[in-house]
């Protein structure tokens, strides 16, 4: 067999110069034509690969869109079922903090009566975010879908606004808790101040407007010692960062309502209490470590005066939210632009009988059955008060708000909510 040599240079004399360039203008010619086809293939594969990469991306951004946690056209769907009216003259809310424990109530009480709602909650771990878990497993039993995402999500609140045209807001989103804003102070400033502020920016720009219904705080009563606190009194001596957080949030509220016309509700809650409650919260823990044989710290002010709280049962806030929801008013302004005066106003949402801690202590022993192991120390200065008691008649004569539930009342139910919720009904002495 000729080697690749010989048939390039052949051996017979006289022959070679006219054979070997013969030969080599026929080789040229075929390597020519050879290399031609390799870089039209060549060509082929790279637009074929380019094709496929671009295709590969196309079905990757795709995936994206309807495996994110928001967006899609069946996100779309579910939001706008959930924000769906029952009920002539209903409204469609947007719920923030609704897996939080004023949320969900507000929430189920919304929807049962026919209202749409939507929800918006970031599932935080302030606390146990198992408990809120369980809570939007309630809330999505009952139809209420509840979006994951935080407040400081302009695109999405913006994304919300854009599928449903929303006509009052309910935000009960909060970082709450007095205690723990020496721990982490920033978690207030995002919460509520930041958030706040991103929220009003995208009602402001809605069209229509919503009317907006929020959550204060009676913690912005601080150091006020004029009882019963009334929302006229003075409230510029906030006694921790969580209710200078929330004094700053009525100013900025009604910033908002005087340039932009928005109708602007704020609810200063006392103490709020009762099933799916907040882990944090005395009544809360006082249960769990009682039930646990462990001691209770009970906190007592100057001169061993024992602290005392006006308890609100959860039923009774959720009638002043909705109450505060159907009065609220129309916001007058217009992407962006205040066409006029718009309402204003801030209530207390109490139940005006302050209870001292102790009794509360010694009516969660009668319901559970067990002594507590109290320790009773003075109170540190940690940003809480002495006492809470709210005057209610501004609420009582703007929608008839009227408390109906006293503390015994209230925490039996509690009480047997909690018992059920983690397992006690099968022990033995605990019904």
């Amino acid at each position: 067999m000729p080697s690749l040599e010989d048939e390039l240079f052949p051996s017979t004399p006289g022959k070679f110069k006219v054979d070997r360039a013969h030969n080599m203008n026929r080789q040229f010619h075929r390597c020519f034509a050879s290399t031609s086809t390799m870089f039209l293939w060549a060509l082929f594969l790279i637009a074929l690969t380019a094709s496929y990469l671009s295709f590969q991306s196309f079905v990757d951004s795709g995936s994206r869109y309807f495996s994110a946690s928001w967006g899609g056209i069946q996100w779309e769907k579910q939001v706008r079922n959930s924000a769906q009216i029952h009920r002539s003259g209903g409204m469609s809310v947007l719920v923030t903090g609704a897996a939080g424990f004023v949320g969900t109530h507000v929430s189920l009480a919304l929807k049962k009566r026919g209202d749409g709602v939507v929800g918006l909650d970031n599932f935080n771990n302030y606390y146990d975010p198992s408990l809120k878990k369980a809570r939007k497993s309630l809330l999505n039993s009952h139809g209420i879908l509840v979006v994951e995402g935080d407040l400081n999500d302009a695109k999405l609140l913006a994304k919300l606004f854009d599928v449903v045209a929303f006509t009052h807001v309910m935000h009960l989103a909060a970082q709450a808790g007095v205690r723990y804003a020496m721990e982490n102070p920033n978690s207030y400033v995002h919460s509520n101040i930041a958030g706040l502020v991103t929220l009003l920016e995208i009602c402001k720009s809605a069209n229509p407007q919503p009317a907006v219904v929020w959550a204060s705080s009676s913690s912005v009563y601080g150091l006020n010692e004029k009882v019963p606190f009334s929302e006229a009194d003075r409230t510029d001596q906030p006694a921790s960062l969580y209710a200078a957080t929330k004094k700053a949030g009525e100013e900025i509220t009604h910033t908002y309502n005087h340039i932009y016309g928005l109708s602007i509700t704020g609810l200063r809650f006392f103490t709020v209490y009762g099933p799916w409650g907040r882990p944090d919260m005395a009544y809360f823990s006082f249960t769990r470590n009682i039930l646990q044989g462990k001691p209770i710290t009970i906190y007592r002010g100057k001169n061993r005066v024992d602290l005392a709280r006006d308890f609100t049962y959860i039923d009774d806030i959720v009638k002043g939210c909705l109450g505060s929801l159907d009065t609220s008013g129309k916001s007058t302004g217009s992407s962006g632009k205040k066409k006029g005066n718009a309402p204003y106003r801030i209530f207390n949402l109490g139940n005006t009988s302050p209870v001292k801690v102790p009794e509360l202590v010694n009516i969660l022993e009668r319901h559970l059955k067990v002594k507590a192991k109290r320790n009773i120390v003075d109170m540190p200065g940690n940003g809480d008060v002495p006492f809470t008691h709210a005057n209610i008649s501004l609420a009582q004569r703007e929608f008839g708000y009227k408390p109906t539930t006293d503390l015994q009342t209230g925490l039996k139910k509690f009480v047997r909510w909690y018992l059920s919720y983690y397992g006690y009904n099968n022990r033995k002495g605990l019904q």
